[in-house]
C-alpha cells in the first residue's frame, strides 16, 4: 500500500514536468514567431489579377411628398471584374538561412521570383456584362501578398510599358499565428488598354524580391500554371493542394522543384465578377522550417514516467520479497524523485544538443545514481546490477517507441506484454501468504 500510494504521490512532480515542457516549446514558438515578424513572415503570392471596373445600374420608385407624384430614379454603381492569366510560369530561386536567439533558431530566406505570362481577351458575357458599361481606360493590375513588409523590388512589365505599385492599406495587421491576412499592390491605370488590344495575347513580366521565413506558397491562378523553385535548404518539405511532378527533385546540394497545373486540376474560374476569392486552401508551396522535435520527443517520453516509476518499484518490491531485505518508503520516494529528475535534464539538455545525445547523458546520469544507491541498501552488487541492467533495458525499450510513429502502438503493447510475463515468471513461487 506505501509502495502504491508513493507512485500515485510521484504523478504530481510528473505532472509538473509536463507543464514545464509545455511552457518550453510555447516559448519557443514565441521567439520564433517574434524573429519571422521582424525580417517577414511566410509568403503566400496571388497574381497578377487584372482588375477592369464596369457600371451596372439599378432603378427604384421615388414618390415626391409633396407632389404625390412617382417617377423611376437610376442608381449607377462601379463594380469590379478580375481575370487570371491565360499562362502563367512561375520562376523561383530561395536563399534561405538560420536565424538564432539565445537557445531558439528558425529559417528565414530572401527569394527571387519571376513571373511571366499572358492575359487573353477578358470574357464579359459571362457576367452578363452589356460593352458599353466596361472602363478599360480605368483597368489596373494587382498582385495580393501575405507579406507586405518583405517586398523589396516589384517590377512589372505589361505589353511593353513598365509599372510601378502601390500598395492598398486594408486595415488588417499582419499575420499572426497563422492568421494570413493578404495585402493588396496595385498598377496605376493600364495606359492605352481596350478590348482591341487583346486582339493578341498581351504579354507580362513580373519581377519580385521578397524576404520572408518558414514557407513560401503560391497560387496556380493561371489556366495553365507551370512553376519551378530551386533553393540550397535540404530539410525543405513540400505541402499544399499541388505536390511537385518531378521524382528528382532533392539534389545533393539542395532541391529542384518543378510543378504543372491546369485550370481542370482546381475548382475554380478564371474570372470573377464583384469580389476576388480567397484562394489560399489551393496553394502550393514549400516549407523551410527547421524541424524542432525535441519538446515533442520529451514530452510522449514524459508520458511513460508512470510506467518506468511503476514497473522500478515493482522490481525492488520483488527484491525485497525473495531477498528479505527491508527497504524504507523514504529510500522508494528517493529512488522515485530520482527517475523524475531523468524527464528534467532531458529537457534541459536537449535544448542545447539533440534529442538522442539528451537521453543517453540524463539516462546514464539516472541509472547510474539508483544502481549506486541500491548499492547501499542492498548491500551487494548482485541486484544492484540486475536493477541497473532493467533500467537500461527499460530506457532503451521507451527510446524506441518514441522514434516510431507508425508501429508504435504495437511494438509497446508487446513490450508491455513481455515485462508482465517476466514479472509473473520470477513471482510465481513466491509464497504471499507467509509476506
Amino acid at each position: 500500500m506505501m509502495v502504491g500510494l508513493l507512485t500515485l504521490i510521484l504523478l504530481i512532480p510528473l505532472f509538473f514536468i509536463q507543464t514545464l515542457i509545455d511552457e518550453r516549446s510555447r516559448r519557443q514558438e514565441d521567439v520564433v514567431q517574434e524573429i519571422n515578424e521582424k525580417w517577414g513572415n511566410e509568403v503566400l503570392l496571388y497574381g497578377p489579377v487584372l482588375k477592369i471596373p464596369y457600371k451596372t445600374f439599378s432603378e427604384k420608385i421615388v414618390t415626391n411628398q409633396e407632389t404625390k407624384k412617382s417617377y423611376t430614379e437610376t442608381k449607377e454603381t462601379i463594380n469590379y471584374a478580375y481575370f487570371f492569366p491565360s499562362n502563367l510560369d512561375i520562376a523561383s530561386t530561395v536563399n534561405p538561412e538560420e536565424k538564432v536567439r539565445g537557445i531558439f533558431k528558425t529559417a528565414v530566406y530572401d527569394s527571387q521570383i519571376k513571373l511571366n505570362g499572358q492575359f487573353s481577351t477578358p470574357d464579359f458575357s459571362i457576367g452578363e456584362i452589356n460593352p458599353e458599361h466596361i472602363l478599360w481606360n480605368k483597368a489596373k493590375l494587382m498582385v495580393s501578398t501575405s507579406n507586405l513588409k518583405g517586398v523589396t523590388t516589384a517590377k512589372l512589365q505589361l505589353n511593353k510599358t513598365d509599372y510601378e505599385f502601390t500598395s492598398t492599406y486594408n486595415g488588417k495587421s499582419n499575420n499572426y499565428y497563422n492568421q494570413i491576412v493578404m495585402h493588396t499592390l496595385e498598377t496605376k491605370v493600364l495606359k492605352d488598354l481596350t478590348e482591341h488590344s487583346f486582339n493578341k495575347n498581351i504579354p507580362f513580366t513580373l519581377d519580385f524580391k521578397i524576404k520572408g521565413s518558414q514557407q513560401i506558397r503560391f497560387i496556380p491562378i493561371g489556366k495553365q500554371t507551370t512553376a519551378s523553385m530551386t533553393s540550397n535548404w535540404k530539410d525543405a518539405s513540400f505541402f499544399g493542394e499541388f505536390l511537385p511532378y518531378n521524382e528528382d527533385k532533392f539534389t545533393e546540394t539542395g532541391f529542384d522543384a518543378k510543378w504543372n497545373i491546369l485550370d481542370l486540376n482546381r475548382p475554380f474560374s478564371q474570372q470573377h465578377f464583384g469580389a476576388l476569392p480567397k484562394l489560399d486552401e489551393f496553394a502550393f508551396g514549400v516549407n523551410f522550417m527547421i524541424p524542432v522535435d525535441e519538446y515533442t520527443k520529451s514530452e510522449r517520453s514524459a508520458k511513460y514516467g508512470f510506467l518506468v516509476i511503476g514497473l522500478t518499484f515493482l522490481l525492488f518490491f520483488l527484491i525485497q520479497t525473495l531477498s528479505k531485505i527491508n527497504i524504507h518508503p523514504f529510500q522508494y520516494l528517493m529512488i522515485g524523485l530520482a527517475l523524475t529528475m531523468f524527464y528534467t535534464l532531458l529537457v534541459s539538455i536537449s535544448e542545447h544538443s539533440n534529442f538522442l545525445k539528451a537521453y543517453l547523458i540524463a539516462g546514464v546520469s539516472v541509472i547510474s545514481l539508483i544502481t549506486l544507491y541500491s548499492k547501499s541498501i542492498l548491500s551487494t552488487w548482485k541486484f544492484p546490477l540486475f536493477i541497473g541492467l532493467s533500467l537500461t533495458a527499460l530506457y532503451t525499450f521507451i527510446y524506441v517507441i518514441i522514434q516510431l510513429e507508425n508501429y508504435a502502438l504495437i511494438v509497446g503493447s508487446i513490450g508491455l506484454f513481455i515485462i508482465l510475463a517476466l514479472v509473473m515468471y520470477v513471482s510465481r513461487k513466491i509464497d504471499w501468504n507467509n509476506n
